[in-house]
């Protein structure tokens, strides 16, 4: 079956639904993708703003216009050449279902019993809700807790919402409850509405949500492939350096974010890497190194969250939870891919046994029963694995250790400064056809173009400390977060202070050092709006307007880079056009369509995006990719491939780091100066020695067609 050439993401929510997609169907097919990339689609909590809250699989959403509302979309983007892939969650769904109900009720009797994966105790399971003094109501058949309900009398324990619930979750969110699609039954009733979907045609292709949650991840996507076919499957799966996607999975690749954090670093310069982690120890008072930080981080969340995942795990181990919790935070990656009844693969054991290393001689009796042990002990500690490094990971230590906040992404390492041009060939010449490829998504921490303002402070440290001496002389709060707030204050300028404090409230909570979300302080979340609403006051504007010009070459680069390369490309809404968001719920904002530039950098990247979309629908997914190697002395600021077999087209971009202070130009006094550009690389030579200073016009970027060559 035929892939996608381009994806185009769109949120759905209350207010946007199938009808206000159908209505943008021409303005996506002019900008040239070929399918859009839906979020969720089936029935979830009436208020969600995301849909991964499913509450009744059979059904589509009704607030976003129900099945007649999708067939009449579908139709609508078929007839402008459109197609559809939507995303589905197999893992989990809300508390508040039908099915959870009747186990609620009947217990382990209940017809829907093996739908969830619960743990039993005198057959009730445990619902952690309980948070004062109040006493649950009997109200007829219903026990009414607050907003609760539960049927009454039934086979559960209300206990304090601190502990952990008698289930498995997501991550550490006890309102989504673990499904057992590892049970053929759960897997079809669960998906009955998708297979609808793919067998009509109405949809082409899915992303699977959060697979390593899954008891049998490998299993679910053969058994989802046997079923749909070889329709178009990416998975999002979060591969850290090396780690690669195992090849016996069932599916054409990832959600991309092992692609975003590789594109994000040809834009930095490692030799900024020594002096902005100066300017951030001595700004916070935080560690030089990142990697005792994020292992003190992982230690936490499993103390604050996950007691009852250690407590179930150690039982099943027969180990000490001490131990358990020792091995889960020493665990680098999100999942080692040991399936029970079968050899666990080399690289698993390996990556086991490392992190084992680091750990005391009391973890040793783990290591033997999470990979040799019995099915339950092997599969638990996989499913442990991911939560930890998600709550630990992307939700602690990104928030703890950022001297460039740019490379704090999921999946990113920010001790990581910089991915060279051969590096990055050598990514790609790996990497499968059609997985998909990303800039921004409804889960990064700041969208691309933030990320290409921050990319330029590691060609400045100086300039940039200095700005930021100057800023917290005149206003100051909590110094860990003041510094965190500078570099997003700037790179998303301009911003309101209520945008500024809903994250800087995000990021103290997560960073869980001064508040939690369990632990908050009225007194500090005061001080720190104030801060917020005395920041935006500054003249920050003035430093990200110096630094415009290279930033925009920064997201021009990336944004051809990442469009071109191999894989298929996908666009969040609203990035064809600059987006300044920062982490969720700013990303999820509105957007207004069609598109309309306001600025140059707004028209150069919906230019740029526009071209590289048509030609990507030309030239074919599965395009040869052919490095090409530039010369001269400023060839190490150029990156250029070609796509296709003679080739079909070549994409060039002028990639930062260019030694700003070298140039001349004076980059903290001075604009670039326009045609500077090919001023700069006159003595670049790409393609057969072509001047690049020829190939580039306007713009730091160019994309030629074979007629251009």
């Amino acid at each position: 079956m035929s892939r996608p050439a381009s994806t185009y993401r769109v949120q759905l929510t209350p207010d946007f639904g199938f009808a206000e997609v159908a209505a943008i169907a021409g303005y996506l097919r002019d900008l040239g993708v070929s399918h859009v990339y839906l979020s969720p689609v089936l029935q979830a909590v009436p208020e969600s703003r995301h849909g991964y809250d499913v509450t009744d699989h059979s059904r589509i959403r009704e607030e976003f216009g129900g099945a007649n509302g999708f067939r009449e979309m579908a139709q609508q983007l078929a007839a402008h050449d459109l197609g559809i892939v939507v995303d589905i969650v197999p893992n989990h769904m809300n508390t508040v279902n039908a099915q959870f109900w009747s186990v609620l009720k009947e217990g382990p009797a209940s017809p829907y019993a093996h739908w969830f994966d619960i743990e039993w105790v005198d057959g009730k399971v445990a619902l952690p809700v309980l948070g004062d003094d109040v006493e649950p109501v009997v109200d007829g058949d219903v026990l009414r807790y607050h907003e609760h309900a539960f049927p009454h009398p039934g086979h559960y324990r209300l206990v304090d919402w601190r502990e952990g619930p008698g289930y498995r979750r997501f991550f550490d969110v006890s309102s989504l409850i673990g499904l057992r699609v590892e049970d053929p039954s759960v897997l079809f009733a669960t998906h009955e509405v998708i297979f609808w979907l793919l067998d009509e045609g109405l949809v082409d292709g899915v992303r699977v949500d959060h697979p390593d949650g899954l008891a049998d991840p490998r299993g679910y996507l053969e058994r989802l492939r046997t079923r749909a076919g070889e329709r178009w499957t990416v998975v999002e799966k979060i591969l850290i350096g090396p780690e690669r996607l195992p090849g016996d999975w069932a599916c054409d690749g990832t959600t991309g974010y092992e692609v975003l954090n590789r594109v994000n670093g040809l834009f930095v310069d490692p030799s900024g890497k020594d002096p902005l982690i100066q300017i951030f120890t001595d700004m916070t008072g935080q560690p030089a190194e990142y990697r005792p930080v994020m292992a003190q981080s992982k230690r936490d969340v499993l103390d604050l969250f996950f007691g009852a995942e250690v407590d179930r795990l150690a039982r099943a181990t027969a180990c000490d939870p001490a131990a358990v919790r020792e091995l889960l935070a020493a665990m680098p990656v999100y999942r080692a891919y040991v399936v029970p009844g079968e050899p666990p693969p080399p690289e698993s054991v390996e990556i086991v046994e490392m992190a084992a290393e680091s750990c005391s001689p009391a973890v040793q009796p783990l290591v033997r029963q999470v990979l040799y042990g019995s099915p339950e002990s092997i599969v638990r500690f996989q499913q442990a694995c991911g939560p930890v490094m998600a709550k630990g990971v992307e939700d602690t230590a990104l928030y703890r250790w950022f001297p460039l906040a740019c490379l704090n992404e999921v999946g990113g390492e920010p001790d990581a400064f910089g991915v060279s041009v051969e590096e990055f060939h050598d990514f790609c010449a790996e990497m499968s056809p059609y997985t998909m490829t990303t800039l921004s998504t409804h889960d990064t921490k700041r969208s691309e173009d933030v990320r290409a303002r921050l990319s330029v402070l590691s060609e400045m440290p100086g300039e940039w400390a200095a700005a930021v001496a100057e800023w917290s002389a005149q206003v100051g709060f909590d110094p860990h977060l003041d510094y965190l707030a500078w570099q997003n204050l700037m790179a998303a300028w301009p911003i309101s202070a209520e945008r500024l404090t809903d994250f800087l409230l995000k990021a103290a909570r997560e960073a869980k050092t001064a508040i939690s979300w369990v632990n908050p302080d009225p007194g500090y979340e005061r001080r720190l709006r104030a801060f917020a609403e005395a920041a935006v006051r500054l003249p920050i504007g003035g430093f990200t307007e110096r630094i415009e010009p290279y930033a925009m070459s920064n997201s021009l680069g990336a944004k051809l880079v990442q469009l071109m390369m191999p894989g298929v490309p996908d666009v969040y809404q609203g990035n064809e056009t600059t987006d300044f968001s920062l982490v969720d719920p700013d990303n999820r904002r509105p957007v207004s369509y069609p598109r309309k530039p306001e600025t140059a950098w707004d028209s150069a990247k919906l230019l740029v995006t526009t071209q590289a979309l048509r030609l990507r629908r030309r030239i074919g997914g599965a395009a040869p990719y052919t490095p090409l190697q530039a010369e001269g002395e400023r060839s190490e600021h150029v990156i250029a491939f070609a796509r296709g077999e003679r080739p079909q087209a070549v994409a060039v971009a002028t990639r930062l780091p260019v030694r700003l202070a070298a140039t001349g130009w004076g980059a903290t006094t001075l604009p670039l100066p326009p045609g500077a550009w090919r001023d700069l690389l006159t003595g670049a030579l790409v393609s057969g020695r072509t001047p690049l200073a020829h190939l580039l016009g306007q713009y730091p970027v160019a994309l030629l067609e074979r007629h251009d060559l």
